[in-house]
Formats: C-alpha cells, structure tokens, sequence
C-alpha cells in the first residue's frame, strides 16, 4: 500500500500566499504517513496572463522551484505541482513538477492541450493558448513505488494521452487540475472514471476549488479512482487535503485477469 495526500486550493495570483499553503498542507500530510503528495493545476499562481508571465522561472532554476524543492526534501515525500508557469525559449509553458523525497527535480511535463472554449459562466471565455505554449511530449516516470504517467486538467478528454501512458508502463496517473465549475460538474468524475477504465491504472485527480480572485469558479470534488474505476475517496467543494492509500497490486492483477491492452487493434495515433 502506497499512502497518497492531495492538496484542493483556491490558489490565488501571489505565489508566496499558495506556496505557504503548500508547505503547511505538506507538513500535515506527511507527519500523517504520506509519501506522494499532489497539488492543482495553477498551485502557485492562478490569475491572468500577466500574471503568469510575471512569475515564469526557468525550469530547475528560481526562488518559487528552490521553495518546492525544500519542502519536498524537508518533508522526505515525493511532491508533484499541479502546474507552474515555466520560462521556455519560445513562450511560457504550464508544467507540471515532479521532486523526489531529496528535493531533486526528476521529471516535468509541458501540458499538450490548451483550454481553448466557451463555457456558460461568468468567464465564458478561455483561451490557453493565449498566455500558453503548449507542450510535446508524452511523460511517464517509474519512481521506486509506482510508474507515474503525467498529465494535466483539459488533458483528460484526450484518452489517446492515456492509452500512451499506460502503454510507456505507467500504473498511476495524475490529473492536477483547474476545472470549471460548469463544466467539473458534467464531466469530471465521468472523463475520470473511464480513464482509470481504459488504463487500468489509478487515477489521482486533484482540482483547484471555489471562486478565485481572478472571478474564476472551479469543481473542486478531488479524487481518486481505482483501476476498475471506483471513486475511493473525494473531497467536497473547499480548500482541504485528502489522504488515501492505493494498492498498486490492484493494476498487475486486472491488467493480468483482463488484458484490454493486449487485445486492442487499433495503434495509439497520438504524435510524440
């Protein structure tokens, strides 16, 4: 058994406010056993463009990855940010971190689809790739406890992702988020739960909650789902942490007792 902790924010556009958030939900979650902790899509900074690309830092290098870093090392626990706005080359990438238990940066993933929609709330119109660029690489990483598959929020409707991720080996797979209220309370369990199907694999979703100050409203309702596609535990509609402990064994037996990966004939068409 792996004991998991996940993070549900309000994060807000001040990255000092949210990283002290962190660093106090971390603390409690690991005095209570944790050793893999998730938080949201946007942890660090959630605002507006600008906002975003005031505080961009170059990956592996800046004040806000040097704080994560320290909290995962400080606490010995693996620490996944949802998302963080990375300085690339070419534009500004939302990314998802990955910090072993010694505070070492051992994986990151540039988001590959943008939010680009209409949506009937007080928003109404997202468009991603306005302030981001998007990513182009599928990533996986087989830490010690579990292979990680990574993938962030208005990824999950794209299950081509998936079926790639759990063909590179991954038996857990992260869905940090910032789902709209609206659209988090039609689909987000749902796009969910037939992920962990398709994949066979955990899916640990966690999700930013409530109205930010940027007017911004999201679904909360964090969770995880087993392979067979059962809601093990979820939280509600606040700021709150949730811990869960997965059984990884779960995945080597339905994968064995039902080899769905085995049997499709149809080639991932998902272009790396």
């Amino acid at each position: 058994m792996e004991r998991v902790g996940l993070i549900q924010m309000t994060s807000g556009p001040d990255p000092s406010e949210n990283l002290a958030y962190i660093r106090q939900q971390v603390t409690t979650l690991a005095e209570q056993g944790a050793k893999f902790i998730v938080t949201p899509e946007n942890a660090l900074v959630f605002g507006s463009r600008k906002d975003y690309h005031q505080y961009a830092e170059p990956i592996g290098d800046g004040d806000l990855q040097a704080a994560l870093s320290e909290i995962a090392r400080e606490n010995t626990v693996w620490l996944v940010i949802g998302s963080l706005p990375i300085q690339r080359e070419q534009g500004v990438t939302t990314t998802s971190l990955l910090y072993s238990p010694e505070g070492k940066l051992v994986a990151e993933y540039d988001k590959l689809h943008m939010f680009d929609v209409d949506v009937a709330d007080g928003h109404k119109r997202y468009r991603e790739s306005e302030t981001f660029t998007p990513g182009s690489n599928v990533v996986s990483y087989p830490a010690p406890f579990a292979h990680i598959g990574l993938s962030i929020c208005y990824d999950v409707r794209f299950p081509s992702l998936y079926s790639e991720l759990a063909r590179l080996g991954a038996n857990v797979i992260l869905v940090p988020a910032a789902f709209t209220a609206v659209t988090g309370k039609a689909h987000w369990e749902t796009l969910l739960r037939a992920r962990a199907i398709e994949t066979q694999s955990w899916l640990i979703a966690v999700n930013q909650v409530g109205t930010h100050p940027c007017g911004r409203e999201t679904w909360g309702h964090s969770m995880v789902v087993s392979p067979w596609g059962e809601v093990i535990a979820t939280l509600a509609d606040q700021a709150s942490n949730l811990l869960v402990d997965i059984d990884l064994s779960q995945v080597q037996e339905l994968r064995a007792a039902m080899p769905v990966g085995l049997h499709a004939r149809f080639s991932n068409q998902l272009q790396n």
